[in-house]
């Protein structure tokens, strides 16, 4: 994996801000080469990585900018070298225009030990430096250093004059000097801040001039439309200091076939867990990012796209798009947002997901945009033995992301050809976010009735069941065989499995009229299921195993009576299917129409 400055669409921002800077570049005083030079100091930070990537940013709006291991431990980012007579103009001048922090200072050389950006640069080299001695005359052999920042230079730089504000004929001049780079630039400095939201096109036509007059607004000015040219430097440098604090940088990953620009002070490389080259969060951002890339054809992207459904980090909310050969999935809850998109191209799977927390909103609106213009894929693909060496094997894991589980799972059978499903009122009682069918097949509640402890779902799109339930009209026969097909374990077998036993008493424990008493276990996650006669013929639908706020034996399993449930049905306007077969089935073939007929249902937040 190799990184890239200034590639691509990111490209051509560096090279506008040169542009636009180019003119406050040529009023600064040029390096010298005298032995009596200086720094001027505008950063200091903890880690080599924070400090290359705010050098890099620096260094698309400054000349000479520098990093520098300091003997201190810490890490320092500087300006120079300078002929310490011209440093102070420099400072006073950086100051006036906005481009550097106000605590900005200028220090000798003396404070730093070794250079880390540019690679290969040797500032220092030009800049005498004092020894030891003169450096730190207290300091006492051997002893541990400090983590302080490097003294400045006695010598202390007056706050720079305010410079006078243009006028606004002054203010259209200047900006009539400006190149179509510069002229880009400042719309797309707008459009990040969310001033601007047209092309970039370097006409400062109406919608320019609102998102000019916006800004200025927003930032105490007077909103004239026009920026001054004080005003074009605050804003370019805000711009700056919000790449800087994302750290955008060109990834390209040789392995996985993909280049592309990634906030890389909010996330770095952890490691490929096929089909992911996965980026972690730093710096406690919050952001994941996982770069999608593995062989295939479009069977290979929808499966993608089934089961990244499936795992926590996609919630359930959010837009499904799947058309051609490309997918988009985003979802968002109180905790958490993601976006994952990925295409077909060249034989293989390429994409990208982010997902980040709700605070990091404002950054991720900017981010996203960037990733998706310099989304680049190229030859290669990761491979399936791209994986940690310490992978498990656990079920509940994809490439070692979590796999969603939902809040309760509960049996439903086929009430009809379309794929209404009847199951038990306890598995949509909660406040379901999405109700799957076998969970794949999104559906929404047709009817709900407490008192009969049912419920009936209408899939979002049309289903075509192998087999649908053939109601009784009458009463089951009093020790008679039956069976029972439902999902133990909460569906973890894969298949509905059946029960066998007899029917005990066609009243419930209390006498009720619309419940039947059967003689045979049943698992919690098999309430909602059908109960057969010996021909097949559905008696009614296992209830949950509790009864007045106590659980059953385990052997008495408790069954709404098909023959009661026609009003309640009718009444909603579902049209069943009454019985008319009469043909003894034996146990294999019972059990296959309980397979074809028995769904799960499940309820996902």
């Amino acid at each position: 994996m190799s990184r890239m400055m200034c590639a691509g669409e990111f490209g051509g921002i560096c090279g506008w801000f040169a542009a636009v800077l180019l003119t406050m570049i040529l009023s600064w005083p040029s390096t010298a080469q005298a032995q009596d030079q200086v720094f001027v100091q505008i950063e200091s930070n903890t880690t080599l990585a924070t400090t290359e990537n705010r050098a890099r940013t620096y260094a698309q709006v400054l000349p000479d900018v520098n990093a520098f291991r300091a003997r201190t431990g810490l890490y320092a980012i500087a300006l120079g070298p300078y002929d310490a007579a011209d440093a102070p103009a420099v400072l006073r001048d950086l100051l006036a225009r906005g481009l550097v922090p106000r605590d900005s200072f200028i220090v000798d050389g003396a404070p730093y030990s070794s250079q880390v950006f540019p690679i290969g640069a040797e500032a220092l080299a030009a800049a005498e430096a004092p020894t030891a001695s003169e450096a730190a005359p207290d300091a006492q052999p051997g002893a541990p250093e400090t983590a302080q920042a490097p003294a400045p230079v006695a010598e202390a730089v007056a706050e720079p004059e305010p410079e006078p504000e243009e006028t606004l004929q002054e203010a259209r001049r200047g900006e009539a000097q400006l190149d179509r780079p510069a002229r880009d630039a400042l719309q797309i400095a707008l459009q990040w801040f969310g001033f601007y939201n047209a092309r970039i096109d370097g006409a400062f036509g109406p919608g320019t001039r609102r998102a000019m007059s916006g800004w200025q607004q927003e930032n105490g000015f007077e909103p004239t439309g026009v920026l001054t040219t004080a005003q074009r430097a605050a804003l370019l440098s805000a711009y700056a200091g919000e790449l800087a604090a994302l750290g955008m940088d060109t990834v390209r990953d040789e392995r996985a076939g993909i280049e592309i620009s990634l906030p890389l002070a909010m996330v770095s490389f952890a490691q490929y867990n096929f089909p992911f080259a996965q980026f972690d969060a730093v710096n406690e951002s919050g952001v994941q990012v996982m770069l999608i890339s593995q062989a295939g054809d479009r069977n290979t992207l929808f499966g993608l796209y089934e089961i990244m459904q499936t795992l926590e980090i996609v919630p359930l909310t959010g837009e499904r798009a799947r058309q051609g050969d490309r997918f988009l999935l985003t979802g968002q809850s109180d905790s958490l947002r993601s976006h994952t998109e990925a295409r077909l191209v060249g034989g293989a799977v390429k994409g990208f997901t982010i997902v980040w927390p709700p605070e990091q909103d404002a950054r991720i609106a900017r981010v996203l945009p960037m990733m998706q213009d310099s989304f680049r894929p190229f030859d290669g693909a990761l491979e399936p033995g791209a994986v940690p060496p310490e992978d498990g094997q656990a079920i509940d894991l994809v490439a070692g992301l979590s796999v969603r589980a939902p809040e309760l799972v509960r049996s439903g059978f086929y009430l009809d050809a379309n794929g209404l499903v009847m199951t038990t009122a306890e598995a949509v009682a909660g406040q379901c976010a999405r109700i799957l069918i076998d969970e794949a097949y999104p559906a929404e509640i047709a009817l709900r009735d407490e008192a009969l402890g049912l419920a009936v779902l209408r899939p979002l799109q049309r289903l075509a069941p192998m087999s649908f339930a053939e109601l009784a009209t009458a009463p089951g026969r009093v020790r008679s065989d039956i069976a029972v097909a439902g999902f133990p374990f909460d569906g973890a077998l894969g298949g509905a499995s059946m029960a066998f036993g007899t029917l005990a008493d066609l009243q419930g424990i209390n006498g009720e009229e619309t419940v039947q008493r059967l003689d045979v276990a049943t698992a919690d996650s098999e309430a909602g299921g059908p109960v057969f006669d010996s021909a097949g013929t559905v008696l009614g639908m296992v209830l949950p195993g509790v009864a007045g706020g106590r659980a059953l034996p385990e052997n008495v399993t408790l069954a709404l009576r098909a023959d009661q449930l026609g009003e309640a049905l009718r009444a909603a306007g579902i049209a069943t299917r009454p019985s008319t077969r009469d043909a003894t089935l034996n146990r294999e073939l019972l059990a296959r129409l309980g397979a074809e007929m028995t769904v799960t249902v499940s309820c996902w937040n």
